[in-house]
């Protein structure tokens, strides 16, 4: 009866820490459980979506899948969080560089985040995005 008990009380614990391992993370949920669209693209506090500008070819939605991949704007490729989900690293063969931007907010209503560009100069970058 002891033995039964144990390997019960065994295979619980193991099926407990299997569950909470894949079970995913809140963010994770957030950022992935719809399409967002671009609300404001801002580049030094002044908008930058328009044609030829620096961030017009984010403009749009924005759809973050579960298996990494996605795409941004007018860009397709993949994603991740870094920095225990602080931020977010985007990566697409048509971006010069990989994209790590900082996540200043990420709630149902909302997804903000910020980076700097560099350009010729630094560049000051925000763009916030609601559910579509």
């Amino acid at each position: 009866m002891k033995r039964q008990l144990l390997l019960l009380m065994t295979a619980l614990a193991v099926l407990t820490l299997s569950c909470n391992k894949d079970k995913a993370s809140e963010r994770f949920t957030l950022l992935t459980s719809h399409t967002w669209t671009s609300d404001s693209l801002l580049a030094d506090g002044a908008d930058a979506s328009g044609p030829g500008q620096i961030l017009e070819k984010f403009k749009g939605d924005v759809r973050f899948n579960e298996d990494g991949t996605g795409t941004f704007g007018q860009y397709t490729g993949t994603w991740a969080f870094a920095d225990n989900e602080v931020n977010l690293a985007i990566d697409s063969p048509d971006l010069p560089f990989t994209l790590t931007t900082h996540i200043v907010e990420l709630k149902a209503t909302s997804l903000k985040v910020t980076f700097t560009y560099p350009g010729v100069t630094l560049i000051d970058v925000r763009m916030t995005f609601r559910p579509k």
